[in-house]
């Protein structure tokens, strides 16, 4: 039985320790905090409207792309993250939407966003994210009204 549960135990120890994920671990990552206002004329500098619009900003200037046209802000049925906004911006290779997975990827699969990371500096970024953070909010969960069957 002593040799049982040390096993155990052992076993246990090794599934917690192997949870993190070493070098590539995010633990202990963190950015200052962003202004907004600067966020949004960082939002407006690099010409983000000529592909995403952002509900009560707008700018004539910016010539706007015709078969690319992705929504940003507005409710959300899940929270969107500062990190899901950072790495949307940073690899925009990494995840697709549905929505737009087709209208924003080449045939190889790949983002049709600009890579802004040897454009962008930490500043603007951190600015940006806060500033399009504070246009998402968390839809509330509405319940499937099922019809009531009386037994």
């Amino acid at each position: 039985m002593k040799y049982i549960m040390l096993t155990l135990l052992i076993v246990m120890s090794l599934t917690l320790f192997s949870c993190d994920r070493g070098v590539d671990s995010t633990r202990g990552f963190s950015l200052p905090k962003g202004n907004i206002e600067t966020g949004k004329i960082v939002f407006l500098k690099y010409q983000c409207l000529a592909c995403h619009s952002l509900k009560g900003i707008e700018d004539n200037n910016i010539e706007k792309h015709q078969n690319i046209s992705i929504a940003l802000g507005g409710d959300k049925t899940q929270v969107v993250t500062y990190a899901d906004l950072l790495t949307s911006i940073i690899n925009p290779s990494h995840k697709s939407s549905y929505p737009y997975s087709t209208m924003k990827t080449t045939v190889e699969g790949r983002s049709k966003m600009k890579i802004f990371n040897d454009v962008m500096t930490v500043t603007e970024l951190i600015d940006l994210v806060t500033f399009l953070q504070t246009n998402y909010s968390l839809a509330p969960y509405k319940p499937r009204k099922y019809p009531y069957y009386p037994q």
